[in-house]
C-alpha cells in the first residue's frame, strides 16, 4: 500500500482547537480519521480525541494486516466512539454530553470505503473531477437535496445527528470505489469547506499536490473567514504517487512493507476491553443519569 498524505490544523479565530486528525495502516489497510468537536457543549475537543482513539483501537484490534468486513469496521468505530463519549460524560458526570462530528475512511487493496457523521466532510477526485463527496447531516443540506436549490436559513450548519449526543447517532456509509493512481482525497472539517468555495477546493486538489493544495487550502479558509474563523483542518492523500520530494513536516509518502507492522499518528489510549461487547443498557442508564441531571439543575434556575 502506497500513498503521499499532508495533514494541517490551524485554530482560526477560536480559544482552542477542538479538531482532531489522524491516521493508522498496516500493509494491506489504511484508516484516516478527521473529526471536529462542537462548540457548545462541554469538552468538544475531548469528544473528538475519544473519537479517533476509538477508531485506531478498534483499527489496530481488528486489522490483522486487513479487515475482515470494512463497512462493518465503520458501523463498529462509529457506534463504538459514540459510546464511549457518553461514558466518559458519564464518569465525569457532566450535566451536558460533548459532541462531536466524525468522518473516517479505510483504504484496503486499493478500494476506498467510509463513514461519516455530521458535516465533516470527506472529498475523493480523479482526473481533476470531483467523483464523490459525503453530505452533512444538517437541515441545510437536506433541505437543499430535496428542494435542488439552496436554502436561506439563519444558522446552515445547525445538524441533526451528532456523536456524544443523547440521542442514537445517524451515520451514512459509503462506496466501495477501486482507486486508481493519481486519486486523491480530502477530510475536512466545516471550517474549511464553509469559508471556501467547493469549485476552488476541487480546483486547487485537482492542480496541486497534497503537500502544497492542503496549506493552500487552509489559508484561503483563514482569510476569507477573517477574524471569526473556525478551527480549519484537512487531511489529504494522493494514491499511488510517484517518489515526491518532502515539501513539509505535515508530509509523509508511506509504503508499508512487513504484513505484520501497524504504524499510527494517533495517540494511544486505553479503551474499554469489554467494547466489543457494549452494554447498551449501560449506555441508556448512563445517558438517562445525564437528563435527569440536566432537568434538575433547570428546575433550580
Amino acid at each position: 500500500m502506497k500513498f503521499s498524505i499532508f495533514q494541517l490544523s490551524r485554530i482560526g479565530g477560536r480559544e482552542k482547537n477542538e479538531d482532531r486528525m489522524g491516521y493508522c495502516y498496516t500493509r494491506d489497510a489504511g484508516l484516516f480519521v478527521l473529526a471536529d468537536g462542537m462548540g457548545g457543549h462541554p469538552d468538544g475537543e475531548v469528544a473528538a480525541q475519544i473519537a479517533l482513539q476509538t477508531f485506531s483501537a478498534q483499527f489496530q484490534r481488528r486489522a490483522h494486516a486487513r479487515l475482515a468486513v470494512v463497512p462493518d469496521f465503520l458501523s463498529i468505530g462509529v457506534m463504538a466512539a459514540h459510546h464511549e463519549i457518553i461514558r466518559y460524560a458519564s464518569a465525569q458526570a457532566l450535566l451536558d454530553t460533548p459532541r462531536t462530528t466524525v468522518v473516517a475512511a479505510v483504504v484496503q487493496d486499493g478500494v476506498l470505503h467510509w463513514v461519516h457523521c455530521g458535516d465533516s466532510r470527506l472529498y475523493v477526485l480523479r482526473e481533476g473531477k470531483l467523483l464523490a463527496r459525503t453530505r452533512d447531516h444538517s437541515y441545510a443540506e437536506t433541505q437543499q437535496a430535496h428542494a435542488g436549490a439552496a436554502p436561506e436559513i439563519l444558522n446552515r450548519n445547525v445538524l441533526f445527528t451528532c456523536l456524544g449526543s443523547v440521542a442514537r447517532p445517524m451515520y451514512d456509509l459509503g462506496g466501495p470505489i477501486p482507486l486508481r493512481e493519481g486519486d486523491k482525497l480530502m477530510l475536512c472539517s466545516d471550517g474549511l469547506w464553509d469559508s471556501v468555495d467547493e469549485a476552488d477546493i476541487i480546483e486547487t486538489l485537482a492542480t496541486l499536490p497534497v503537500a502544497q493544495a492542503v496549506p493552500a487550502l487552509v489559508e484561503q479558509a483563514l482569510v476569507e473567514a477573517g477574524e471569526r474563523s473556525d478551527n480549519v483542518t484537512a487531511l489529504a492523500l494522493e494514491w499511488e504517487t510517484a517518489q515526491p520530494a518532502f515539501a513539509d513536516s505535515g508530509f509523509t509518502q508511506t509504503e508499508m512493507m512487513d504484513r505484520d507492522s501497524f504504524a499510527s499518528t494517533i495517540q494511544a489510549a486505553e479503551i474499554d476491553p469489554l467494547l466489543d461487547e457494549l452494554d447498551e443498557q449501560a449506555i441508556e442508564r448512563s445517558i438517562a443519569e445525564i437528563n435527569d441531571a440536566i432537568q434538575r439543575s433547570a428546575a433550580r434556575r
